[in-house]
């Protein structure tokens, strides 16, 4: 396995179900850390709107919530799930994680590091900060929060990656 993929990592579901990240090998991504309490929390909603964009292509998104800013996601498990599912969320949402700093759970640590995944440096600065991942598990890019999920500048990125052949 490529030392500067993301399938080396495990992940929680809310319900506490371990999953690897090699379950979406092959897959285009998009990393999100997301929070309910947010001024970007509407962008929940336009994720559905990415996701439904791509729907018949091998597209998701990933969402982790983060308390790391602002305090913005005071919920945990359930709660989280049933709000996400009010903004009609299709696309999994783990569970609550660190996103910077040094008790940042591995999967960030790598997404944030050039000198781990070979090619980036970014740290989320605020919530709904975005990674896109390649078919191959390599990171490509990153958007700020401010760019909304259904923007054209991503949804470029994203067909661009997907009509790309491993």
């Amino acid at each position: 396995m490529n030392a500067n993929s993301i399938y080396q990592f495990n992940v929680q579901r809310l319900n506490g179900e371990e999953i690897s990240l090699s379950d979406y090998k092959n897959k285009v991504l998009l990393i999100v850390n997301t929070a309910s309490q947010c001024s970007f929390t509407p962008q929940l909603k336009e994720l559905v709107t990415l996701k439904n964009e791509f729907a018949s292509k091998d597209f998701e998104i990933l969402a982790f919530p983060s308390n790391d800013f602002g305090g913005q996601e005071p919920l945990d498990g359930e709660a989280i799930a049933q709000f996400c599912e009010s903004y009609g969320a299709n696309y999994p949402i783990f569970e609550k994680i660190r996103v910077r700093g040094p008790y940042a759970h591995p999967l960030y640590k790598f997404l944030e590091n050039k000198k781990e995944n070979g090619v980036l440096g970014s740290v989320p600065r605020w919530n709904f900060h975005k990674f896109l991942i390649n078919r191959s598990g390599i990171v490509t890019d990153f958007f700020y929060p401010f760019t909304k999920p259904a923007s054209s500048k991503i949804k470029k990125k994203i067909a661009r990656l997907l009509a790309a052949h491993h």
